[in-house]
């Protein structure tokens, strides 16, 4: 078959991949979160990789993509706009469609999976 296009598959282990820092969470709302990241894949429509944060909050909006995360470490919560409380830690998987808000509240260091696209307006 001409024109397949592979998949990519990365052996690395998502617990333990060094990541790049990209510094302070701003605006922190509490603490000094800091982010760090390994990314994964990117192309015109998204992206996927690693990423963590220190513990802290601070605000957060999707605007124009939807982010599927997958977390592997850490603790805390988000509270979307409605005041729904959603507990993190290992092995919860969150969807953040396109026009989420909310805020994030991290006790332990957290890492997750993600992936995120551009939505199309529908």
């Amino acid at each position: 078959m001409t024109g397949t296009i592979p998949v990519i598959v990365y052996d690395a282990e998502p617990e333990t991949l060094e990541l790049t820092v990209l510094g302070p969470r701003t605006p922190a709302l509490a603490g000094a979160p800091v982010e760090s990241v390994h990314v994964l894949h990117r192309n015109s429509v998204g992206r996927s990789g690693i990423w963590e944060c220190t513990p802290g909050s601070f605000d957060s909006a999707r605007t124009g993509d939807t982010e599927l995360m997958h977390f592997i470490a850490g603790a805390g919560t988000i509270t979307t706009a409605d005041g729904t409380v959603h507990e993190i830690r290992p092995g919860v998987v969150l969807v953040a469609p396109d026009g989420w808000r909310g805020t994030w509240v991290i006790r332990e260091t957290v890492r997750k999976v993600y992936t995120i696209w551009t939505t199309s307006p529908e």
